[in-house]
């Protein structure tokens, strides 16, 4: 069969909140059962019975983030545990694979099971009004009642929480339940119904500290150990759990960068029929068969196995069954060897699980194939001798034990079991993951950005130092990968965290610190905020303005070089990349070119274009832009009024008239447009209005001895000032003589209605398709002044809200729009690329991590690229509350004639039979005992044939027919 790759986990495991807890107490033989005291227990002993004060217990049981799921505190006090722990599970396995249920493209399916629902039992039905009122209303009302307690609806509801479009199945065979439900999800995916899985079960029975009463011949320990396949076991501690993985196919997985812990070969799932003892007994044969069809099925020569899970119920006669199954399974699939296969019990470590067992036993075997290591199997100091052991393919492994590939190359395989009262056996082959066809692709980026969301602060904040935590242990992991997995493999939630850095260590210390400078944090995100573009105008150039999107930035350096290719015969021969990133040594000489109008130009022309490219690339589009001066071709040109190479054209030509006018002075005050209008006025046309910034903050512009006496005047008035690095008095009557040669190369070229609304710097509003495509439009604009502030009103009152973002090598436009009173929010104003001490390439990454904070939705994949992959990573930290409802006590009159008709803790119910005795059925055909056959026993005979029970036990139960729960 295809395989079929576990690429997530998790789960609940006694003494184990977490798998890679898990993971820690399997590789060191702890063993996770609690031992309690009689004042502890909630089932007192009479007496009567031994009893033995032992069990696994899941801390947090009662436990649940109900606000997460959207669930209301009384219908999570009225849910079973065992549906609200594998709620969490089932996210936790979709985020330990790397997937956000919302943006997943395919079908994800579920299969589960759960234990018998002790909570209803014991805690809700202790009140007889909640059982009158729950059956008077069963199938017409109370549906939180029902929903929440009947295990039909575990699957089902993970689905409608998590929006799961696939099959949806509640699996119920007993101890083989989640085994069975992985079986189930392995042939879905190969059948195409779905193409990720969610498979698993939990367990969690009330009251959890509880003693429980020893059985001689019966399946639960008689000291509180699983001692499987130990010659002194005799049986299993019963204990609580849950555990759900994420399944995908295997050449699915693989394409998708997915992280695989292990490969399900093959899978395989049966009933022993009515070959057995009694209806609870299990059936050799039965186990043999779906071994040897899950062998079958995966392709694996069983000789090949060098580890199984075992089922492992450490009953005496339990374990000899299973043995001999796996080893005539072996044997029929042409192994001959013997002692070359480790085997092992999780039994050892956390007790029976239950409808979690077989789940839990993969995961364990996942984690073995994944690390290369087998852990011990517990208890265990010589083997029970009816197992055959010495004849048989299988040692008991006691010792964590290195596993590496077998020389001849065939990568580590395991088989795991799991066995069902009543029949239902279910087998696994599990193989390691195959090493990747090729390596990951390093990204070109240096820095990367990291994102995280919560759904409150506290959250956010709990996630934040499990990140930090995780990257500080895991200093090799792949920055760009867990970055992916990150932007991908996480829901976005309301309240985000972004930080760009350089290194996993350099994200750490960021988060840690929360360094507002480094550290973008919104908590409370809107719903996808539009983006307007700002494109500053000359005055913002820089040698090496944007090295290092350059050097690390693919869109952005394919954009700056087509435009100095273009750009190369129109600025005669001079490659403007050499302008704007000289080699060393010669940035005095680029300064001063990049100084002359006639390269300025182009080249802020030519940054702009490309950062916009790049944002675009981002996946963030502009609603509407606004360019300062030359700026506002750079949004026309993304507009598509005119092509990249007539915008080069246009801007080049415009820089060259420009260049060739006198020289010219241009003055910053803080004053209105209305204050200086009359200032302006008596000094006639040696001085005019060349912007209008902000509401307070106007440009001035002239020749030099008019500038200068301006000046003098304004400082005398107390009025602030400051002289700009221009060459020429742009937007002034020195340009005059430019508008019309240049309205005459404008007709050369191709104008169209613009497909993005921007903003005219001549009006101050929305550009209109005449304005755009007229000749002489262009030509007023060189020369009237740009009404900046009037533009960002319009640009606020077109789009509310919007989040302005400057696309140029600083911040002016940004914080002129500041200024501006329509801007009431600073967080709407964003700079895209230089801040002081840091790589403009990561500052351009921190400005994305802070649009997404506010909410805009990013075009993830296009920001990796290819060759990603998914990697573990720390999962959502769930805010838990207690969810219970305490069982109501009786009255102490009630409680005293309860008491008076029965004991506290009742034996075994018997199993009566009004019939005669039915011989017992016939041994199975085909059937061959272990090497060291069970004719050494005296009840030989017995056993070979109809698999009973010790006499002693059975009489017990009232009816040799009925041998107790094996399984």
């Amino acid at each position: 069969m295809e395989g079929i790759a576990i690429i997530g986990m998790a789960g609940r495991f006694p003494g184990a909140g977490s798998v890679a807890a898990f993971w820690e107490n399997l590789k060191g033989g702890v063993e996770s059962i609690t031992r309690f005291d009689d004042p502890e227990l909630s089932l007192k002993n009479d007496g009567s019975q031994r009893m033995v004060n032992a069990r696994g217990i899941l801390e947090g049981a009662a436990d649940f983030d109900a606000a997460f799921f959207g669930i209301h505190p009384r219908e999570a006090e009225l849910m079973d545990p065992q549906q609200r722990v594998f709620l969490e599970c089932a996210w936790e396995a979709l985020e330990h694979a790397g997937y956000d249920p919302a943006r997943y493209p395919g079908v994800v399916g579920v299969w589960a099971g759960a234990s018998l629902n002790s909570y209803l039992l014991y805690n809700l039905c202790a009140d007889r009004d909640y059982i009158a009122r729950l059956v008077g209303g069963y199938q017409q009302t109370g549906p939180a009642d029902f929903l929440g307690n009947a295990t039909d609806f575990l699957a089902t509801r993970v689905s409608y929480k998590l929006n799961l479009r696939g099959p949806s199945m509640t699996v119920q065979t007993a101890c083989s339940t989640s085994l069975v439900a992985v079986a189930q999800a392995c042939q879905a995916l190969l059948g195409c119904q779905c193409d990720l899985a969610l498979a698993g079960g939990v367990s969690i029975s009330f009251p959890q500290r509880r003693s429980y009463p020893y059985l001689e011949g019966g399946m639960a320990s008689a000291d509180g150990r699983t001692r499987t396949f130990d010659a002194d076991a005799s049986g299993v501690v019963f204990s609580d759990g849950a555990g759900c993985v994420a399944l995908k196919r295997l050449a699915d997985a693989l394409a998708e960068g997915d992280q695989i812990f292990a490969v399900i070969r093959g899978s395989a799932v049966n009933n022993d029929g009515a070959g057995k003892a009694s209806y609870s007994a299990p059936s050799p044969d039965g186990q043999a068969e779906v071994i040897q069809l899950a062998q079958a099925l995966a392709d694996v020569p069983p000789a090949t196995v060098s580890y199984v899970e075992a089922h492992g119920t450490a009953t005496p006669l339990g374990d000899p069954i299973e043995l001999a199954g796996l080893t005539q399974a072996f044997r029929a699939g042409g192994a001959t060897g013997h002692g070359f296969c480790a085997i092992g019990s999780l039994k050892t470590n956390v007790g029976h699980l239950e409808t979690a067992s077989g789940v839990a036993a993969l995961i364990k075997t996942a984690l073995a194939l994944h690390h290369g290591q087998i852990p011990p199997s517990l208890h265990f100091h010589a083997p029970n001798p009816k197992l055959g052991l010495p004849g048989s393919p299988f040692y008991v492994n006691t010792r964590l034990l290195p596993w590496p590939d077998s020389a001849d190359g065939t990568p580590r395989r395991a088989g795991v079991s799991s066995f069902g009262v009543g029949g239902t056996n279910a087998h696994a082959v599990l193989e390691a993951a195959p090493t990747p066809e090729e390596p990951a692709e390093p990204s070109p980026r240096e820095g990367q950005l990291f994102v995280l969301s919560a759904k409150s602060e506290a959250a956010l904040d709990a996630a934040s130092a499990n990140l930090a935590r995780h990257f500080d242990e895991h200093p090799s992991l792949d920055a760009a990968d867990a970055a992916f997995t990150l932007a991908m493999g996480r829901a976005a939630f309301s309240c985000r965290r972004a930080v760009a850095a350089l290194s996993l260590e350099d994200a750490a210390s960021a988060l840690k610190t929360r360094d507002a400078r480094r550290v973008s944090t919104q908590t409370a995100a809107r719903h996808q905020p539009s983006v307007a573009f700002l494109f500053p105008g000359q005055g913002a150039q820089a040698v090496n303005m944007g090295t290092g999107l350059y050097r690390s930035e693919p869109v952005f350096r394919d954009s700056i070089d087509r435009c100095a290719d273009l750009l190369w015969s129109l600025l005669d021969g001079v490659d403007l990349r050499e302008v704007i990133y000289p080699k060393k040594g010669g940035e005095a000489t680029a300064a001063a070119q990049l100084g002359r109008t006639r390269f300025t130009q182009p080249a802020l022309f030519t940054f702009g274009y490309a950062l916009a490219r790049l944002w675009i690339s981002r996946g963030v589009q502009p609603a509407v832009m606004l360019g300062h001066s030359v700026g506002e071709y750079v949004a026309a040109c993304v507009a598509g009024v005119f092509t990249l190479e007539d915008g080069l054209r246009l801007v080049s030509r415009r820089a060259q008239l420009v260049q060739n006018q006198p020289g010219g002075v241009m003055l910053a005050v803080r004053r209105s447009e209305t204050d200086l209008a009359p200032l302006l006025a008596a000094h006639g046309a040696d001085l005019s209005l060349a912007a209008v910034n902000s509401p307070a903050l106007c440009v001035v512009a002239g020749t030099e001895s008019a500038v200068a006496a301006f000046a003098t005047l304004l400082s005398d008035k107390k009025v602030a000032v400051r002289r700009l690095q221009t060459s020429h008095a742009f937007h002034s009557a020195m340009l005059d003589p430019v508008v019309e040669p240049f309205a005459r190369f404008v007709r050369t070229v191709p104008l169209a209605p613009p497909a993005i609304p921007f903003v005219s710097n001549v009006t101050g509003r929305l550009i209109t398709d005449d304005e755009a495509t007229d000749t002489q439009y262009w030509a007023r604009h060189l020369r009237l002044p740009v009404r900046f502030a009037d533009g960002v009103g319009t640009l606020l009152q077109h789009a509310p809200g919007s989040i302005l973002l400057e696309l140029g090598p600083g911040q002016t436009l940004a914080s002129m729009a500041r200024q501006h009173p329509a801007t009431r929010d600073e967080r709407t104003v964003i700079f895209s690329t230089l801040q002081e001490g840091r790589d403009d390439a990561e500052a351009a990454l921190g400005a994305l991590g802070r649009l997404w904070c506010e909410g805009v939705d990013i075009d993830w994949p296009a920001l990796h690229g290819p060759g990603r992959r998914r990697v573990t990573l720390p999962t959502y930290p769930f805010e838990k509350q207690r969810y219970w409802v305490e069982p109501v006590k009786p009255a102490p009159a009630a409680a005293s004639a309860a008491a008076s008709v029965a004991p506290a803790v009742l034996p075994p119910m018997p199993i009566a039979s009004s019939a005669p005795p039915a011989p017992p059925p016939a041994r199975p055909a085909g059937f061959v005992p272990a090497a060291a056959d069970l004719t050494a026993d005296p009840r030989a005979a017995a056993a070979r044939n109809a698999w009973l029970v010790p006499p002693e036990a059975a009489a017990a139960y009232g009816d040799a027919r009925f041998g107790p729960v094996l399984q």
